[in-house]
């Protein structure tokens, strides 16, 4: 309503009603605002990128160029940065998958009509965060059996073994709990915040503007605040994106190199 503010509502913006399939299985299939947007946004990659590859040409143009020039700047700035060329190419794929769910999860929060990122409900973050969290520690129990990456992992060789006793729990609870529960936190974390900046500042605008007396013209600091932190709001969806790939690569990386403490 014009002239009113409205304090954004962390259940109404998060928790809303269900659109879809609320009566099936309990409820496990529900489909409300934000996961309708979840499957807009994943739908919307995966076309991009059919789109732009159906028919590679050796001197790529239009989208085929976009596409290859976001894979080579995950391929080189992520994968490649800290895996090296050979294990790089190999976790490309996740790595890939990651960044741009990722980016297309967060972009909604600055798209009129959507106005909310996925990733600033818990339930994404988590999922993507064990996928992470997967490959990692398949990538250490492929090169070195299970039960010997566990092992390298937690244990710090020539310690004291009185000392074993605190860091091994440390060791243990720092790369196997820590590490998807920070993962997750961090993206939805930001995500949260920017949402809820945003939604102040044009709810405030709103009601300054409305107001006809001393306080309209505080409606012009507002928006320009406003599209100011939309800016901001821009690289921080990049950036969410870029960390939680590059992180993720971070850990597969000391997967692959356990025993070298």
């Amino acid at each position: 309503m014009r002239g009113e503010f409205h304090a954004p509502s962390l259940e109404h913006e998060f928790f809303p009603d269900a659109l879809w399939f609320a009566d099936v299985a309990n409820g496990w299939f529900t489909i409300d605002r934000l996961m309708f947007v979840r499957l807009l946004m994943a739908v919307l990659v995966a076309l991009f990128f059919l789109v732009a590859m159906r028919s590679p040409k050796l001197v790529p143009s239009g989208l085929q160029n976009v596409a290859e020039i976001a894979l080579d700047f995950v391929r080189v700035h992520i994968a490649e940065e800290i895996l090296g060329k050979k294990e790089g190419r190999r976790f490309l794929p996740v790595l890939a998958t990651m960044f741009f769910l990722v980016f297309a999860m967060n972009l909604p929060s600055v798209i009129p009509g959507l106005n909310v990122s996925p990733n600033a409900r818990v339930g994404m973050p988590l999922a993507l965060a064990i996928f992470g969290y997967l490959t990692f520690i398949y990538a250490g129990t492929k090169r070195y059996g299970f039960f010997k990456y566990v092992k390298s992992s937690v244990v710090i060789p020539n310690l004291p073994p009185a000392l074993h006793l605190l860091v091994v729990p440390l060791e243990f609870f720092s790369t196997f709990i820590m590490r998807p529960a920070t993962l997750t936190l961090r993206l939805m974390a930001n995500m949260l915040a920017g949402h809820i900046i945003l939604v102040l500042l044009f709810s405030a605008t709103n009601f300054f503007f409305w107001q006809l007396n001393g306080w309209t013209a505080l409606s012009g600091v507002t928006i320009i605040a406003a599209v100011a932190f939309t800016l901001f709001e821009l690289l921080v969806i990049f950036l969410q994106a870029y960390i939680f790939s590059l992180l993720s690569a971070v850990y597969i990386e000391l997967s692959l190199h356990a025993d070298e403490h």
